[in-house]
Order: C-alpha cells, then structure tokens, then sequence
C-alpha cells in the first residue's frame, strides 16, 4: 500500500481525515503517520522520522525551514484555529465574557482536561494563561494533562468528574463525540494559532506531498475548512 507520510499537529486531524478518499482519488496514495503536539511532531522530523509533509504551527513551520528540513517555496497557510472551552455533551455551557469570568468557571470545574502543556500550542497557552489569572497552583492537582487535544477530549468525554471542563483547540473540540465547544476564550486570555503545510527536505513522495497541501489550502475547501473549525483560509 503507497502513503503518504505526515506529521501534523493534531488541530489538523479532522480535516486531513475528511480530505483523505479525496486525496486517494486523486494520487492512489493514502495518508499514514501521526497527529498530536506540535512540539513533538517537530522533534519527531528532527530525529529523522520518515516524513513527506508536516502540517504544524506557522513559527514551527519557520524554525524548521530555518533548520533545512522543510522546503521553504512550499510553505501554506491552511487556516487560524482557536482555543477554546469544552464540556461534556449533556453538560451546561461554560462561557466567560471576561478574565474575571473564566477565572471563576475554572475554579469552580473539579477537573480541567489539557493538552501536554510543554509541548502542544494549547496546553503552552493553558500553562500561560493559569498563570495570568493567579490560579496556576490552586488548580494544579485538577489538571487532567494528555498528549494531545484529541485525547484530553476522549478523556473529558468520559470523564466522571461532577463539573469537568476542557480547554483545548477547536478543531479537536468539534471533532470529539461527547463534547460540545463551549465558548471561546475571552479577550486578554486568547489564542488564534495559523497552521501551515510544508513538504521535508527528505520527502521521498515531495509531488504527492504538494499535491495534498494544494488540497487542503484550495479555494474550493474553503467550507470544509470552516466545518472543520479553521476559522480563515483562501
């Protein structure tokens, strides 16, 4: 079986996937590889995973051009992806209008569902901003921290804590059965995030490679984007 390798942040997960038979179609070739925190992914090409693209954060994206692992004429933006509040599916909305308000929707949630806050761009953000609010130690010990956003969210999904709250980016919010996006983040406390495809220095399917990222960032998807909770784009 002929695939295509990819490391992606896993925000790009649900769209990869919806564009996958598509992609097939057009190149007879699959796509195989790993979705999760940014970081890793990018230590992941570092440490010479075979890799024909990367779908990851715009900096990220740019340290590695910088670092001659990824072609720089074949750099894309795909779309601005958000941070955002989850709950389970039968669960009440947490919304917060203001600082003051997500301060005290996170104090009273008895567990908080994270990505790994070294790593992945939501969880460095959720770090950040517990920090900011003066709540970083008080909540410590409710902090449900996983690999990625999509697997915080399976968690939160499960999750049988009496008030449970996530934090985590859209695109792995929406894309989660059994968690509903709650309410972006208020103003001062924000994240919006552009990923961008690049094709490796190393790729060894660099043509189908371009291919895909020409895929995900045409005109003609843009509403498959939008669905898929990248909130900008072509």
């Amino acid at each position: 079986m002929t695939s295509l390798n990819i490391l992606s942040g896993g925000a790009a997960q649900g769209l990869v996937a919806s564009l996958a038979a598509k992609f097939k179609a057009m190149s007879g070739f699959d796509i195989a590889g790993e979705f999760g925190a940014v970081g890793a992914m990018a230590d992941k090409l570092r440490q010479g995973t075979p890799t024909d693209i990367v779908i990851l954060t715009a900096a990220i994206v740019a340290k590695l051009a910088e670092e001659n692992l990824v072609v720089p004429a074949s750099i894309a933006d795909v779309g601005l992806v958000e941070t955002a509040l989850a709950v389970r599916a039968n669960d009440p909305l947490v919304t917060a209008s203001d600082a003051a308000s997500l301060r005290a929707a996170l104090l009273a949630a008895d567990a908080i569902f994270v990505p790994d806050t070294k790593a992945s761009t939501a969880g460095i953000h959720v770090a950040k901003m517990l920090r900011q609010l003066g709540i970083a130690d008080e909540v410590a010990a409710r902090l449900k921290i996983y690999p990625n956003g999509a697997t915080a969210m399976r968690h939160l999904a499960a999750s049988d804590a009496v008030r449970p709250i996530g934090c985590t980016q859209w695109t792995e919010i929406i894309s989660t059965v059994g968690v509903v996006l709650s309410g972006s983040l208020p103003p001062g406390c924000e994240l919006a995030t552009t990923y961008t495809a690049a094709v490796t220095i190393g790729a060894a399917n660099a043509k189908q490679a371009q291919s895909l990222i020409g895929l995900l960032t045409a005109a003609e998807q843009r509403a498959l984007r939008g669905r898929a909770g990248f909130i900008s784009g072509k």
